[in-house]
Order: C-alpha cells, then sequence, then structure tokens
C-alpha cells in the first residue's frame, strides 16, 4: 500500500450549515443552506476546508453569495449550486443534481469551476494527489 497517499477528509452532506459543529472543521461540507450572510457565520465557525451553497437565485445585490467572499477572507474555499440544479435545503440534491455557479478564488485555485457538477468540484478535495 503506498505510503505517500494523503486521507481524504471526511464528506458532511447537511441539509443546513447549523448542523456543523466545530468537530467538523477540516472537512467537505455539501448543504442544501443558500450562501447568505448567516450561513457563513456557521461555516466560518466549522471550518471546513470546502463549503457548498445553494445560490438561492443569487438574489439582490447578489445576497445568494456573500458566504464565498466572507469564507475568502478567512481561508476557507467555498461554491454554490446554481438553484436551477439543486433544491434548496436538501443537501442529498445539492450532491447528486447540484452544478457549481459561482466559487470563491480560494476554491477556484483548488479546480472548482462554474460549470461543473458538484461531485467533479469535490474531486480535488476528496481524492488528493
Amino acid at each position: 500500500m503506498p505510503t505517500d497517499d494523503l486521507a481524504a477528509p471526511p464528506l458532511r452532506v447537511v441539509d443546513s450549515i447549523t448542523e456543523l459543529q466545530p468537530a467538523d472543521a477540516g472537512c467537505i461540507a455539501v448543504s442544501g443552506s443558500h450562501g447568505g450572510v448567516s450561513s457563513a457565520r456557521y461555516a466560518i465557525a466549522a471550518r471546513p476546508l470546502l463549503s457548498v451553497f445553494n445560490d438561492a437565485g443569487v438574489g439582490l445585490e447578489q445576497a445568494g453569495l456573500v458566504a464565498l467572499d466572507q469564507l475568502q477572507q478567512q481561508g476557507l474555499a467555498a461554491c454554490t449550486v446554481s438553484h436551477m440544479t439543486a433544491r434548496i435545503g436538501d443537501a442529498g440534491s445539492t450532491l447528486s443534481t447540484g452544478v457549481v455557479s459561482h466559487c470563491n478564488a480560494y476554491a477556484a485555485d483548488q479546480g472548482v469551476a462554474a460549470g461543473q457538477s458538484c461531485r467533479q468540484a469535490l474531486e480535488r478535495f476528496l481524492h488528493p494527489h
């Protein structure tokens, strides 16, 4: 067995980002939550390596994307999936049918890009080389 393989971080699939706890630090968090201000607070407290949110239609003044910038300021990767590809509040839907709509620069540096399926976006994090 190769010894240079890195262990994959745990995957947490949670309908609400509020379900994360401090023990989840370093996980990959796939949520059904919108990417707004309140969601950002919970993700910052839990410190996942990557947080996936729903863009919730983006909203007025891009309110559904605010978490991306706030997590970027904390050195944390984050992205949203389009509300047209996944049900809001349903993390299973985010994971199975979500398509990335937006990401912060830190996530982009890790290979996350708009147009990828959620599963594709997770690959670099779940299978590090």
